[in-house]
């Protein structure tokens, strides 16, 4: 192709006279090679139009006869190099000293026609690689174009790669933004410049196929970009290459520039079936299921015959919008029209109806298939498993699993996911746990929706271990747990006094980047402080501090909690002052824990002090505040204190609860004050609130003090009524009241009633009915009570010992108690004080007697 003709000065037109006149078509380049724009886009600053692609169109002075002479020999070298089916390394070295990129372009564009495409590959190859030359992307254009003219595509195609990653050194113009359009942009322009290149379309296959496949990483916006340049300048690709842009676009979840492909392609020649089905389908998954049904109609008129796949897409469509009599009828359709249905036709019906527990017709389509000779494959198996577990019929899911097996179909990612899923939500833990660990011996990819599903469940079951297993095995896959399933665990590992194996839990996510938030740090503060341990408690609040976890109102009360449990009262209180200096609001629970801490020490007045200084600051008390300050005032033997405040929440409309009642009725009932205690009941039923076992207990204790046995014994008969299960400390107040009014046959007889209803006595037990024995003076039943007490395994302490050794001395059984003494000392229980006394008060007697 001939050099664009320039302009010349006169002057310099007059000194170069005696020069070949030609001299003039052979300028050195000055600036870079200029393409023509995009003939629809119109820039901001366009540049001078290109006759045709070349060497710029600018004035310059002609050069010397020399000049014209070297730049004819760099020409003839180019064209001598890339002609040659052999590259000369040598050779192409010393050229490219002599370059610049713009002026290797405009000899390369124009001796292109003449050169070898593998050569010129070489010889890029080798000029970035060894010799760091930059060529301009229309050198790179023009080289992937004479690759594609020579059939030479998978070259062509690599070589068009490493331009766009970047892997190949290019000059650019300096306002190039979008690299992709500025190819796109060259491409055409090289292709349509030159008449070796017009019938190209091959090039631009391979260019979108690049951008929708090595490089939908970028996006899909920048193939459709590519596209639309192409398209703009009457370039559309081959229905191949559109189809799979199509295609592609549907499945990244872009259906609408889907059918904008169609569109484009539509207003250039009549699709094919293929991109009618594809359009379709492009229809139905973005929802517009109408106007997929008017395109097939359209489809039918322009003569092309849909085959298998565009019914499907249409049943698909139709089936996910609910309208399955229209798919059924588009299917009776098709078997007229002579297209036999496939396994994805079935399996799309049978998916619809499913999806719409429609069960009995998916059987019976189920058994149409089977009769016409198809096999389940996965898909189908995976949905009808899916709508069994979401119907909760787990039989039927896990027996079409053991079907598949039996088939030779087996059950993939997708088919134990949904089953783990459907038995978590159905309790099967079990069963969800095994599946759980198949999953993992299999390699198969765990949805992390459904690990945590298993987890929650075990959590929910109390099988922490089991919960903890698969939690770790999570962050080793670097799949972070949600944050209330972490919570969950590490409060119930906690519970379950699990304090270290919630600390290592912990560590390992901070470890793998994991940080828990403020919510699953308090669950551990909280695990540690309510068993004692502080120090770590401490440790962890720094740890939380140095990661920038945000410590609140909760963190702080976690911390009194267990300083007020710990007997570190005052330490509680300076950290309510830090929760001030920091910004961090005390609330009612904060107050709570330390009023209960004063009234746990007796200190009622700083009590009542802080409690007016709880509403000062505006908080209002609820019914636990009113417990801890009734509790309080009832175990410093101010009931009628209690009262006053018990009067205060009523008035303040707090509903009471049973815990409220049964300080009071325990108070009234220690006193011997059964009528009170007995009257507190009663309002506790008017109100609706259920007596526990604590009531009852309380009752029976203060009843059977005051010798009322007969009443609190028939209370043991009505709290079976109420569906409650007397406990050993009901049973032991009666056995006591029995024993104080010296029946030990009755208490005798609740002592074997006790343990026909298998509650074990305990040692309070068996230590109140030897007492009654001794102060009865029947040693020997004392004596045998004491032989099954060891019997069972309980261990008598010191002030069993103290009640039968005071029983052998007040009847002067010196030799008994003295025996006593060594039968306990080689059990390992030391004699008290109180003990001793006994014994010498004893010896003394039996001295004064034996010398009378």
């Amino acid at each position: 192709m001939d050099m664009r003709r320039l302009t010349v000065h006169k002057a310099a037109a007059a000194a170069a006279s005696s020069c070949n006149t030609t001299a003039v078509l052979f300028l050195p380049i000055k600036r870079p090679l200029t393409v023509s724009p995009h003939p629809l886009q119109k820039l901001q600053n366009p540049r001078p139009e290109p006759l045709e692609v070349g060497p710029s169109n600018i004035e310059a002075t002609p050069p010397a006869p020399a000049a014209f002479d070297q730049s004819f020999q760099y020409k003839k070298c180019v064209s001598s190099i890339l002609s040659c089916p052999n590259l000369n390394s040598c050779q192409c070295k010393d050229l490219l000293t002599h370059l610049t990129p713009h002026q290797f372009d405009s000899h390369f564009w124009e001796i292109h026609k003449y050169v070898d495409p593998s050569t010129a590959l070489k010889f890029f190859y080798f000029a970035c690689n060894s010799c760091g030359f930059r060529f301009t992307l229309i050198s790179y254009c023009v080289l992937f174009h004479l690759l594609v003219s020579k059939n030479l595509d998978s070259a062509a195609r690599l070589l068009l790669i490493r331009v766009i990653d970047g892997k190949l050194p290019i000059t650019l113009r300096d306002d190039v933004v979008k690299v992709h359009k500025e190819i796109a942009v060259v491409l055409v322009d090289t292709c349509l410049g030159s008449e070796i290149f017009r019938n190209g379309i091959r090039g631009f296959d391979i260019l979108v196929h690049v951008y929708a496949s090595e490089f939908k990483s970028l996006g899909f916006d920048v193939a459709m970009e590519v596209f639309r340049i192409l398209a703009g300048r009457g370039l559309v690709p081959s229905f191949k290459t559109c189809n799979f842009l199509m295609s592609s676009l549907v499945k990244a979840g872009e259906p609408e520039k889907s059918y904008e492909v169609f569109l484009i392609v539509s207003k250039e020649s009549s699709p094919d079936v293929y991109l009618y089905s594809t359009a379709i389908n492009a229809l139905c998954k973005g929802g517009r299921v109408d106007e997929a049904l008017v395109l097939f109609k359209k489809m039918e008129n322009a003569g092309v015959a849909p085959n298998v796949v565009t019914y499907n897409n249409l049943m698909h469509g139709l089936c996910k919008n609910g309208r399955l009599e229209e798919a059924f009828r588009l299917k009776e359709r098709m078997v007229d029209g002579g297209v036999k249905p496939t396994l994805v036709t079935y399996g799309v019906l049978i998916n619809g109806l499913m999806k719409l527990e429609k069960y009995d017709k998916a059987d019976f389509v189920l058994k149409e298939m089977l009769g016409k000779g198809f096999v389940p494959n996965i898909v189908v198996y995976n949905t009808l498993i899916d709508g069994y577990c979401r119907k909760g019929n787990l039989t039927t899911a896990l027996k079409l699993k053991d079907d598949m097996i039996l088939g030779d179909v087996i059950p993939n990612s997708v088919t134990y996911n949904t089953l783990i899923n459907g038995l978590c939500k159905d309790n099967q833990i079990d069963l969800a746990e095994q599946f759980l660990n198949e999953m993992v011996r299999g390699g198969f990819s765990i949805n992390l929706g459904t690990i945590n599903s298993v987890i929650h469940a075990l959590c929910k079951n109390l099988r922490f271990d089991s919960a903890l297993k698969f939690t770790v095995l999570m962050i080793s896959k670097n799949l972070r747990p949600n944050n209330g399933l972490l919570t969950a665990l590490i409060s119930g590992l906690c519970r379950n006094n699990k304090h270290s194996e919630a600390l290592k839990l912990y560590n390992m996510l901070q470890d793998k980047g994991f940080a828990a938030n403020t919510v699953t740090s308090n669950a551990l503060v909280f695990g540690l402080c309510e068993t004692g341990n502080m120090h770590e408690a401490k440790l962890l609040l720094k740890s939380m501090s140095d990661r920038g976890v945000e410590l609140d109102t909760f963190t702080y009360n976690a911390l009194i909690y267990g300083c007020c449990k710990g007997d570190r009262l005052e330490v509680g209180f300076k950290l309510k002052e830090e929760m001030a200096v920091k910004g961090i609001s005390a609330d009612i629970v904060t107050y709570n824990l330390l009023i209960h801490g004063l009234c746990n020490k007796g200190r009622m007045d700083e009590a009542l002090m802080l409690w007016h200084e709880c509403q000062r600051n505006g908080l209002v008390p609820n019914v636990h505040s009113y417990g801890v300050m009734i509790g309080g005032f009832c175990n410093a033997e101010k009931i009628e204190e209690a009262m006053i405040f018990f009067d205060k929440l009523l008035r303040q409309n707090i509903a009471p609860n049973s815990v409220v009642y049964n300080i009071l009725i325990r108070a009234y009932s220690r006193i011997g004050n059964v009528q009170e205690a007995l009257k507190l009941l009663e309002d506790m039923r008017s109100k609706g609130i259920s007596p526990t076992i604590a009531t009852y207990s309380s009752l029976i204790h203060g009843m059977s003090n005051v010798g009322l046995v007969d009443k609190s014994k028939s209370l043991l008969v009505e709290m079976r009524k109420e569906g409650l299960m007397p406990d050993v400390v009901c049973y032991t107040a009666l056995i006591g009241g029995y024993c104080k009014l010296g029946q030990m046959d009755e208490a005798r007889s609740l002592l074997h009633e006790m343990c026909s209803f298998n509650i074990k006595p305990n040692k309070i037990t068996y230590t109140i009915i030897i007492n009654g024995y001794c102060k009865v003076g029947s040693l020997k039943e004392a004596t045998e009570n004491l032989r099954e007490m060891l019997s069972k395994g309980i261990t008598p302490d010191s002030v069993t010992d103290n009640v039968l050794t005071h029983g052998f001395c007040k009847e002067g059984a010196v030799e008994e108690a003295f025996s006593l003494w060594d039968h306990m000392s080689d059990k390992g229980i030391h004699l008290d004080d109180v003990a001793h006394t006994s014994l010498v008060h004893c010896m003394s007697q039996q001295s004064e007697i034996e010398n009378e």
